[in-house]
C-alpha cells in the first residue's frame, strides 16, 4: 500500500494526515500522539476513527497540524484520519459517517463588526 493523503479542517485549524500500513504509529509535527496532545480525552478524539473500524493497530500516521486550538486541531486531525481511511476501504463510509466522523463541522468565529468591541457585543449605551 502507498500513502494516502488528506485534509480535515475545524475551525481554524488545517491537518494534513498521511496514512500507510504499520504499527499503529501516529506523529503529529514530528512529535508521538501522547506527547503532541497530554490530554487523554484529545487523543481518543483523534483515534476514534481508528477505533471505530478496529484499525488501531494496522495503520501509521503522520499529520502535519497548524493554526486554531487545541480542541480545533484533535478534530480536525480526526476528520483527515476519518477521510484517508474511506480512501483506503470505501465501505466504511457508511460506519464513519454514522458515528459524524466525516462531517466537516462549518462553524467558525463570527467577525467582529465596524464601531462595536465584539461580533454581537455593543458598547454601552449613555442617554445623556
Amino acid at each position: 500500500m502507498e500513502v494516502v493523503n488528506a485534509i480535515g479542517r475545524r475551525k481554524a485549524a488545517i491537518a494534513r494526515v498521511f496514512v500507510s500500513e504499520g504499527t499503529g504509529k501516529i506523529v503529529i509535527n514530528k512529535r508521538e500522539l501522547d506527547n503532541y496532545f497530554p490530554s487523554t480525552i484529545l487523543q481518543y478524539v483523534v483515534k476514534q476513527p481508528l477505533n471505530k473500524l478496529a484499525v488501531s493497530e494496522k495503520y501509521d500516521i503522520k499529520i502535519n497540524l497548524n493554526g486554531g486550538g487545541y480542541k480545533g486541531q484533535a478534530e480536525a486531525a480526526r476528520l483527515g484520519i476519518a477521510r484517508a481511511l474511506v480512501k483506503i476501504n470505501p465501505e466504511d463510509k457508511s460506519a464513519l459517517r454514522a458515528e459524524g466522523f466525516m462531517t466537516r463541522d462549518p462553524r467558525v468565529v463570527e467577525r467582529k463588526k465596524p464601531g462595536q468591541p465584539g461580533a454581537r457585543k455593543k458598547f454601552q449605551f449613555s442617554k445623556r
